[in-house]
């Protein structure tokens, strides 16, 4: 199935935002115990350094969002992915995909060499949709060491070939 997509970079506060947010806390309490949720809240994704990436419609309507944290304890030319969700009527339409493309994209255009990303066991979906973009587990790393629900991953971007993006042009994607 293909559906009409744009993504950009907003604030964490755009509209819409809150309900993908409220729908990824959900989700994540739901599998895992409070303490092993490492969710970013609003203020820490309006933090320098963390850029807020988020799919709509051709409504407008927000179906999916990420984050992507620069940070100097990841160490040099890292970056770590955060809050990747996508709305339930969203599912199998390819809006993770187009984001983590996007994400990458632009990464590697600011000169990271490599995405982190920390997700739990019971991510089915995501588990296989990141495998699906190249990431394999690797130790945990940060604040998710010796977490039972963690599990790590990351993507190399040496080498990373994108094409010319010509601004926020709306796309059609699916999978």
């Amino acid at each position: 199935m293909t559906t009409p997509l744009s993504i950009s970079i907003e604030s964490p506060r755009e509209p819409g935002i809150d309900r993908l947010l409220a729908g990824s806390t959900a989700h994540a309490q739901s599998l895992y115990p409070p303490e092993s949720n490492f969710l970013l809240e609003v203020e820490e994704l309006e933090a320098p350094g963390t850029t807020v990436y988020v799919a709509r419609g051709i409504d407008g309507a927000a179906l999916g969002m990420a984050a992507l944290v620069e940070s100097d304890g990841l160490g040099p030319a890292r970056g770590e992915l955060k809050r990747m969700f996508v709305h339930d009527d969203a599912r199998g339409l390819g809006v993770g995909s187009a984001l983590i493309e996007r994400i990458e994209t632009d990464a590697a255009e600011r000169g990271i060499h490599e995405i982190l990303l920390e997700t739990g066991p019971l991510h089915h979906a995501a588990l296989a949709l990141y495998a699906k973009h190249g990431y394999r587990r690797i130790p945990q790393f940060g604040q998710y060491v010796g977490e039972r629900f963690s599990v790590c991953m990351s993507k190399s971007l040496v080498g990373f070939a994108s094409g010319p993006r010509t601004g926020e042009v709306p796309v059609a994607v699916g999978e």
